[in-house]
């Protein structure tokens, strides 16, 4: 399993749609990014529109639910949460969870997973946030936990945070479900993902990739892994407009804080800047978003059309 070319969907406010036909817009685009050439759709795993996108009361589906309605309908695309936030569920019960999404979608599924970070989801929903270091500690045992059953084996763990007594995992359609972490934290995050997953999602400033595969490489090393058979990818938000004058109009609107993970430009100029930057970083895939509009139709295959080129 490896991400080369991943379309992620992060926002669900569609001028002019109504509530009824949301989802129906996001099948148009998991659809059309299949045809383009992207081996995964993603959405994420959150509750509440994130900052720098939208305000919280926007619209925002359920990831799992999302993904199970998408394996009916698309036929070969790998579907992913970048990232499932741990703390929100049970490992054992996230392990059921994307199994069961790897049966209805016949072998696609793949468990993107993180600490977590949204606070004011946690508190309004009523979860526990916890410290920055207990949230890796939870991590950490949930790990222990959900990757012996994502292998079909049962999984008994005694820990700080989470219990697991001879859990099992049935049906399952292959092997193995894949495991991905997504994130860019060099000590902890890095030496799980050397530990326990199958494809690392780099998140970060696209300045601070070099560094960032150099710590991942190392992070492999101490864990006695060939960084080799850790794939990588990078998650970028894509500000892609059809002309000069939408560039210059969605130019405008790059938040302060987001203007190091944002690619902005014609859909030639973007390829190219990922071209420069990721690629040349030694990544070896990309995972796109389109937030502005990646639900207007064609906008996903030209994209894809330029990207594939970079990832082939």
């Amino acid at each position: 399993m490896t991400i080369r070319l991943g379309y992620q969907i992060p926002n669900f406010t569609y001028p002019g749609v109504a509530p009824e036909d949301l989802f129906p817009t996001v099948v148009a685009q998991a659809r059309e990014a299949e045809a383009a050439g992207f081996d995964t759709v993603l959405v994420m795993d959150h509750f509440y529109q994130l900052p720098g996108i939208g305000s919280p009361d926007q619209p925002m589906l359920e990831s799992y639910t999302t993904l199970g309605a998408l394996a009916s309908a698309t036929e070969t695309i790998q579907l992913s949460a970048l990232v499932t936030g741990n703390t929100y569920r049970n490992p054992a019960l996230t392990a059921k969870v994307v199994t069961t999404l790897d049966v209805v979608s016949r072998g696609r599924a793949i468990l993107g997973i993180g600490a977590g970070w949204f606070e004011r989801e946690h508190h309004d929903y009523g979860f526990e946030f916890g410290s920055f270091g207990e949230r890796f500690e939870r991590l950490e045992e949930a790990l222990t936990i959900i990757a012996p059953m994502l292998r079909g084996e049962p999984a008994t763990f005694e820990g700080k945070w989470y219990t697991a007594h001879g859990a099992m995992n049935n049906p399952r359609v292959r092997p193995k479900v894949p495991i991905m972490l997504g994130g860019g934290g060099e000590k902890k995050t890095f030496r799980l993902a050397a530990r326990f997953a199958d494809h690392m999602n780099i998140i970060c400033d696209v300045a601070d990739l070099p560094q960032k595969v150099s710590a991942l490489r190392q992070r492999c090393e101490e864990a006695d892994r060939d960084p080799a058979t850790l794939p990588t990818s990078y998650l970028t938000m894509g500000l892609v407009g059809e002309t000069e004058q939408e560039v210059k109009e969605m130019a405008e609107l790059v938040p302060a804080d987001r203007r190091n993970r944002v690619f902005l430009g014609t859909v030639d100029q973007v390829a190219e800047q990922l071209h420069e930057k990721v690629i040349g970083a030694g990544i070896g895939g990309i995972t796109i978003n389109l937030i502005r509009n990646g639900h207007r139709p064609g906008m996903v295959s030209r994209v894809g059309a330029a990207l594939k080129p970079l990832v082939s």
